[in-house]
């Protein structure tokens, strides 16, 4: 079956643009300010060791600090797929 980034929003519980996310590393806040569909490029084909492409949803945070305007100071961004547990192990969703 196909993958497709419905799935990976889905199963990954992904955060919505304008949520809030903790980082489990350094405890500090972060909001989602933008999400996209994009493809990751990947070698590892099962069944033939090709290349493939594999549907993953980008999201960019913003670091939460007093006194600064939404969208000025630190960024982030990370691609997701369904094949990774990256968001589970650093983040911590607070809203």
């Amino acid at each position: 079956m196909q993958e497709t980034h419905d799935q990976v929003i889905s199963e990954k519980h992904l955060p919505r643009v304008g949520d809030t996310v903790r980082s489990k590393k350094y405890g500090t806040p972060w909001r989602v300010i933008e999400k996209k569909e994009v493809w990751l490029n990947t070698s590892d084909d099962p069944e033939t060791g090709e290349y493939r492409t594999l549907p993953a949803i980008y999201l960019c945070y913003w670091r939460v600090q007093e006194g600064k305007m939404p969208g000025v100071g630190r960024m982030l961004g990370y691609a997701y797929s369904l094949h990774d547990n990256t968001f589970d192990a650093n983040w911590d969703r607070l809203n």
